[in-house]
Parts: C-alpha cells; sequence; structure tokens
C-alpha cells in the first residue's frame, strides 16, 4: 500500500471509537522508506502503538565499513537510535487525550549496549518506535494521526537515518571509541589483567541519581601510579596509558570520601562499552565480572554456601541451604556461589556494602568465640583460595581492616580522588604489626554444585512479563527484586531479563538442564537470531530490549521467588 492508504483510511476513521485505528495496521510505501504500523493500542491510555521505519541502504547510505563488525554495528545502531531520540525532541507535539503525540525511541544512557530499537544491515537501516495515536477523548483524532505519520515520520527519516544528514565525524567516533574498547577489553587476560583504567579517565559522577560526568573545575583527572601504569596499542585510537589492576586480590584503601567507592563503581560499569564524553570510555573491565554484596531478606533456593557456612544452628543443610529471608552474611555467600555458578573471573565488593561479620573475625572475636561456634567462615580466609584454586580474582574496597593487607597481591590508596600503589608500604605493616589471627578456612576446596531447573514456578500461564524501572520484573503474580543487582544499568536490559526467562521457561527448561546451560543455550539462540528472538513479538516490533549479561540473568531467576530447583 501507499501512504495516500493511510490518508484515506484516516479520513474515513476520523471521529470514530478508538479501536477503529486497528484499520490502518500494515505496510506502506513512501519515497524514501517504508512504514510498518505492527500494533495499534486498544485506547489512548494503553502502551503506545509500535512502528517501524525501514530505509534500503542503497537511499539510507552507510557504508559496510561503518558495521562490518558487532563493535561497529552495535555502535553505529546506538548512535542512530541517539539521533532518532535527537529528532523527535525538536518535533511538534501532536496533543490530545493519554498518551496522543507520545513519540519515544529505546536511545539508552551512558553505555553503548546491543538494542532492538535500531537495526543496521546491509539492506536497510530500520528504526523501530512507540507512538500514542491522537484522540480527543476516545475517538480518533484523524488530522493528528495524518501529521504524526504523513509529516513526522518523514522528517525522522530525512534528520535522523541518512548519512548525508548526519555529522560523519561523530559517528566514525562512535564507532571507533566502541571498537577499541571492546578490543581493549579482549587484550586484558594476555596481560594478566582483570581491569584498566585509562590515564585522563573522568570517574566522578553528576549525583546519585544522574550518571552524567561530573563537569566542575575541581575533578581530578584519572593519573595512573607508575607502578602500576601499561600501555595498549588500540586500532584506531593508538596507544593509550593507564593503570592496570592485576589478577590476585587487589585492596582499593584509603580515608572517606577520597574516591575508593567512585573508582570501583567505574570499574564495575567498566563490563560495558561508553559513549564518546562519557569519561570511562577506557575504564574497561573483564566481562564477567560481578559485583556482590549483602542482601538482608533475599530468598535463596538450594546454593551451597558451606565454603562460606557451615554447622548452623538446628543442623540446618547449607550444602543445599534454602530461605525466604537471608541474612546479611548468608546472601552474600549466596551471591558469591551463584555468581560462580554462571560463571565470573572477578569479584567486586566494598566494605560498606558487605556484612561485617562475612568479611572478617579478627584475632580478638577469635579468642572470644571458638571456631566450633562461629558457622562462617570469612571472605578473608577465602579470597586467596577463590584466586589459586577457581582462577577468580577480586577487588575489595577496605578502609577498616588492615588484616587483608596478609592476603593481598596489591593495594591501590585513594588520596583526593588520586590513586597510589602503596602495597609495599602495606607488606611491610603487616610484617611488622602480625594480626595473629587463625586461618579458619579447614578446605581449600570451592567447588560449585550445578542446579537443575525445574518448569515448576517459572510458569506463566498466559499472565504477563513486564518490567517496572531498573529494579523489578513483574513475572507473572511475582515480583522480582533486583534493586541489588548494581550492574543492570537500563530498563530495557530488565525488560530483556524477563522476556528471557520467559523464553528459556518454554523452550529449554526440561528437568535435566543446569541454570548455567538454559542460559548459555539462550544466549547462542540470541547470537545466531538476534535479540529479537526472546521477544513475544518476534519477527515485528520488539523494540524495548537491550541486551544484559548471562550474570544479570542468572541474578534474576535466583531472585525469582517461586524458582525451584533440584
Amino acid at each position: 500500500m501507499t501512504k495516500d492508504e493511510i490518508r484515506k483510511k484516516l479520513s474515513r476513521i476520523n471521529g470514530k471509537g478508538y479501536k477503529a485505528y486497528k484499520d490502518i495496521q500494515g505496510e506502506y510505501e513512501f519515497e524514501k522508506f517504508t512504514l510498518y504500523i505492527d500494533y495499534v493500542q486498544g485506547d489512548p491510555f494503553a502502551t503506545p502503538s509500535r512502528i517501524r521505519l525501514r530505509v534500503p541502504q542503497k537511499i539510507a547510505g552507510f557504508e559496510e565499513t561503518m558495521y562490518n563488525s558487532p563493535s561497529r554495528r552495535i555502535a553505529l545502531e546506538d548512535f542512530l537510535a541517539r539521533a532518532v531520540h535527537g529528532v523527535v525532541k525538536t518535533l511538534p507535539v501532536v496533543k490530545g487525550t493519554g498518551h496522543s503525540g507520545d513519540i519515544y525511541i529505546d536511545k539508552g544512557g551512558q553505555e553503548i549496549i546491543k538494542r532492538t530499537a535500531m537495526v543496521v544491515t546491509k539492506d536497510y537501516v530500520e528504526a523501530r518506535l512507540s507512538i500514542g495515536l491522537p484522540a480527543f477523548g476516545r475517538r480518533i483524532n484523524g488530522d493528528g494521526a495524518a501529521k504524526m505519520l504523513l509529516e513526522l515520520m518523514p522528517q525522522i527519516v530525512e534528520r535522523a537515518l541518512l548519512k548525508n544528514s548526519l555529522d560523519l565525524e561523530q559517528i566514525w567516533l562512535w564507532v571507533k571509541t566502541a571498537e577499541d574498547e571492546d578490543y581493549l577489553r579482549s587484550k586484558l587476560r594476555e596481560r594478566g589483567l582483570v581491569a584498566f583504567v585509562a590515564d585522563g579517565s573522568i570517574l566522578p559522577r553528576e549525583s546519585g541519581i544522574s550518571d552524567r560526568p561530573l563537569k566542575d573545575r575541581h575533578v581530578v583527572p584519572f593519573q595512573s601510579p607508575e607502578s602500576l601504569r601499561v600501555e595498549f596499542e588500540l586500532p584506531n585510537r593508538g596507544r593509550i596509558t593507564g593503570m592496570g589492576i592485576p589478577e590476585g586480590v587487589t585492596l582499593i584503601v584509603g580515608g572517606g570520601y577520597h574516591g575508593k567507592s567512585t573508582l570501583l563503581q567505574a570499574i564495575q560499569r567498566g563490563v560495558y562499552n561508553h559513549i564518546p564524553g562519557d569519561g570511562r570510555e577506557f575504564v574497561i573491565t573483564i566481562a564477567d565480572a560481578v559485583k556482590i554484596r549483602a542482601e538482608d531478606g533475599r530468598r535463596v533456593e538450594k546454593v551451597d554456601i558451606s565454603p562460606f557456612i557451615n554447622n548452623l544452628p538446628n543442623r540446618i543443610d547449607t550444602t543445599r541451604f534454602s530461605t525466604e529471608n537471608a541474612s546479611g552474611s548468608t546472601s552474600q555467600a549466596a551471591n558469591i556461589v551463584e555468581a560462580m555458578e554462571i560463571g565470573t573471573g572477578l569479584l567486586l565488593l566494598d566494605e560498606d556494602t558487605s556484612a561485617t561479620n562475612f568479611m572478617i573475625r579478627d584475632a580478638r572475636m577469635q579468642r572470644l568465640i571458638a571456631k566450633e561456634d562461629e558457622p562462617i567462615t570469612p571472605f578473608i580466609d577465602r579470597v586467596r583460595q577463590l584466586y589459586t584454586n577457581n582462577g577468580i580474582s577480586t577487588i575489595l574496597v577496605m578502609g577498616g581492616s588492615g588484616d587483608y593487607f596478609d592476603v593481598a597481591d596489591c593495594v591501590i590508596k585513594m588520596h583526593d580522588y588520586r590513586p597510589y600503589d602503596v602495597t609495599e608500604d602495606a607488606k611491610k605493616i603487616a610484617a611488622e604489626f602480625e594480626t595473629h589471627r587463625e586461618i579458619e578456612a579447614r578446605s581449600d576446596d570451592i567447588s560449585v554444585k550445578p542446579r537443575v531447573l525445574l518448569k515448576s514456578g517459572l510458569e506463566l500461564k498466559g499472565k504477563k512479563v513486564k518490567s517496572r524501572d531498573t529494579d523489578t520484573i513483574k513475572f507473572g503474580y511475582e515480583e522480582i527484586e533486583l534493586d541489588y543487582v548494581e550492574q543492570l544499568v537500563d530498563r530495557s536490559q530488565t525488560s530483556a531479563i524477563g522476556e528471557i526467562i520467559r523464553y528459556a521457561a518454554g523452550k529449554y527448561v526440561d528437568g535435566r538442564s543446569s541454570v548455567k546451560e538454559i542460559v548459555d543455550k539462550v544466549y547462542e539462540d540470541i547470537r545466531s537470531k538476534g535479540l529479537d528472538v526472546i521477544s513475544p513479538f518476534y519477527g515485528k516490533h520488539p523494540g524495548n530490549l537491550a541486551l544484559p549479561r548471562p550474570q544479570e540473568v542468572a541474578a534474576a531467576l535466583n531472585r525469582l521467588r517461586s524458582l525451584t530447583v533440584k
């Protein structure tokens, strides 16, 4: 159908009840693009309608070198989604009831993440938008809809989806920066590193509710201590220097408000690529790093926390520990074991968000409370074993206990947001002031027993899956609370996690496969068929999803209160 068909249909249904908008669903050819109206909302207050704008690549004009690798393709798609958003902000608003006149594309925040909002192929460029078809009350505003579809959509195409309308220098900056970030992340292990913080990085953020870089004349650009400075040669940027954090056990120490947690927060976000100008473009962390914290009140389902907690009162079995209301220490132990179960090479901890009794038991407390009366084996006595036996490194913010000097490979002191390598000083202090505490780990075995997912607890039976911001998934009648899963950065990731669980439950949960095996199968489908595959709108318009990591998918599964495993 041609665009004239839309005008005729809108003229025919103008003033009718809102449900008559269903008549305009379909495919329409414009001069430079095809408009797909995939879904029409049933009410002006309902979830907005979904459309796609597809421009043939021969018209869009993006050369293949801009998207000839996964890094470049994701970056170009990210750039174009932001370009569409920028154009939308300048367009006149068609007013009316409910969502009338709304135009939305999922553009993301400071991170560059694979999204379903934009698709670039050798054949076409496609933007996926949500729009509120306009109404007066619950009557169709046909003139307003005609303005949106016949005037505003062509403007979006013309100004945001054609190469010649865009800033080519900015496109290449986006594409090449993301490629360099991925390249650097791929080289960390080869150099015996788990993280890298580039010289000149800006780590502080605007505020507790803004992830944008702090712009203030007092901001201190990051500069590596000479002893930890390493150099990389990147494909596009060339030579880059910065602080390399080695494998093993690293402490970040220093006084309060000197930048310890700010550094750790930048490192935990370093599992993602960042947009140019963020300040953390080259704060790079190995991809499977997991932030660990205490999480009082979370549910735990048959997790073997015995390497950390054993001999609980009433003979509670900690080799298959379950609870509806975990304590700080049991939740932190479960979080570590679950991270190991899905796969991780780096744990990130901050003493401010950890359970004190889980982290340390000093010599005086050991004298007062005998080991046989204390079920917790503190993290200090496991952190080296995790590295030597399991290959899992740890970066730990610690301001209150020098006992950790005994187990650290590297100690970084933050002072006025400047890092100093104080490893030798810490080792001298440890030798001079012995703690005389006893190592409480009676076994060096920290193995993970795979858990098999069961269908019961994952059945939706027609009920919906939806996200509420980044911290909650409504999975049928259950709510999955993700407030403390700190490496989730985008509501669209949360939406994708809900869909991944739904997809996995329907396709791969068979009563024989482990959590990791099931998650791995889903990610193999995503690699081969694209992120669209997990959406119930597969083949049409799954425009509000962003790729989470397997670690956050597993975290959500483990926090589903109806989850059952064997």
